[in-house]
């Protein structure tokens, strides 16, 4: 046993150490836009890309808001605070049944909370906590058409709102159930948000409904919570009242410093963008990824074609040190009617990477390796992350039809 030992001892000695861990790429991407349509589907676009970037290994993926900032709204958040304080002395002297000083701060806090919704992200209180009192104090008052009005804006906010029985009326819940079946809880309207700049994601009622500039159909008639959030820009909102006509607002949106910067080099960026030379080093899109602090990325221009109704997308990958790009495609998007974008832009990421990183990539006989080349090169041959490079390189069976499945190069 003792020689055994001292055999395995040298062994032991001379192993190796484990090879370091590789440290992952820093990528994301990167869209400028070339007219107003393309403003409001790029920060879309660059969602759904990064998205399929996460599926690569040895890569993390910066999202824009990681690049260029989203602060909150520090004066809604201020607001918010008042408004919480206001509603906790309010509800003292509701419970003392000061009615007229409880209506006083209520009205108080209401005006506050009206410049709170920015900063209420999680829920809608104490905007509906004050809502909900403020009915009781009408009601208590003998105002009862103010008390249904508060009740229409209480169940527009939050359908699911629970009114405490322990602290309100059976009166004040009985007129709960009369307006929830009344007429004006069954009308709805739309509300058409807009943006500048567009493509700032919209929230509702804290859900998530899409991209400015878009119309939100069948809202409840009443007050409804609306937020902007849009990368490089300071998170915005504002109370939203529906009524059974359609409601439009529209929102300016407060640019960061990082995003100032970051636009002030997109003209010389996107120059490098559409340019042929494939081997020139960008020094544009170099300066870039410098300034983001980014390894990799996918950098593009995005155009709106109105006469044929397409998009076109300029998509180069680029190692950002050094602005060399490693590959570059060209696409014409149809829109995104069947939600079919999605997949084409997760497709175009593919086939990119998997070509910078040994995949096939059309050969272009021209000096502009635009042409001729649709974007759909190879779209069969598509290896979402490269696994199937790498089951490829682990196979080292002797059946040539091991891993087949008979559909190849249909």
């Amino acid at each position: 046993m003792k020689a055994l030992a001292l055999l395995l001892l040298p062994s032991l000695a001379l192993a190796a150490p484990p090879p370091p861990k590789a440290t992952p790429l820093r990528v994301s991407s990167l869209l400028v836009p070339m007219d107003p349509t393309a403003e409001a589907s790029g920060p879309k676009m660059e969602g759904y890309m990064n998205e399929a970037l996460t599926q690569f290994q040895g890569y993390t993926v910066r999202k824009p808001e990681d690049l260029l900032g989203l602060p909150r709204d520090t004066e809604a958040e201020a607001s918010l605070k008042r408004g919480q304080k206001g509603y906790l002395e309010s509800l003292e002297a509701f419970l003392k049944k000061d009615y007229e000083d409880a209506e006083r701060k209520l009205r108080a806090t209401l005006k506050e909370l009206r410049l709170a919704p920015a900063a209420m992200t999680a829920s809608c209180n104490p905007l509906c906590d004050a809502t909900a009192l403020f009915a009781a104090v009408m009601q208590q008052r003998g105002d009862v058409e103010e008390a249904k009005l508060a009740l229409l804006d209480l169940m527009a906010l939050n359908p699911t709102y629970e009114l405490d029985t322990k602290r309100y009326s059976r009166e004040l819940l009985s007129l709960r159930v009369q307006v929830a079946t009344g007429l004006n809880a069954a009308l709805r309207g739309g509300a058409q948000v807009k943006s500048r700049p567009a493509g700032a994601r919209v929230f509702i009622d804290n859900e998530f409904k899409g991209f400015t500039p878009m119309t939100v159909p069948t809202l409840a008639v009443g007050k409804h919570l609306l937020r902007l959030e849009r990368p490089g820009f300071q998170v915005t909102g504002q109370l939203l009242e529906v009524s059974p006509d359609d409601v439009e607002t529209t929102l300016v949106l407060q640019p960061t410093d990082n995003y100032k910067a970051y636009d002030a080099r997109l003209d010389a960026v996107s120059s490098e963008v559409m340019r042929a030379d494939k081997n020139t080093n960008n020094q544009a899109v170099a300066a870039l990824g410098k300034a983001l602090g980014l390894d990799r990325g996918l950098v593009g221009t995005v155009r709106d074609l109105p006469d044929s109704g397409t998009t076109e997308l300029v998509m180069g990958l680029y190692e950002m040190n050094t602005g060399k790009r490693l590959g570059v495609r060209r696409v014409m998007l149809q829109g995104d009617e069947f939600g079919q974008l999605k997949s084409e832009l997760q497709r175009l990421v593919n086939n990119l990477i998997n070509a910078s990183e040994g995949g096939a990539e059309k050969k272009v006989k021209s000096s502009d390796p635009l042409d001729n080349s649709h974007g759909m090169d190879e779209w069969n041959a598509e290896d979402q992350g490269g696994k199937r490079r790498q089951q490829e390189q682990k196979r080292k069976g002797g059946d040539p039809l091991e891993g087949v499945n008979g559909t190849e190069d249909w």
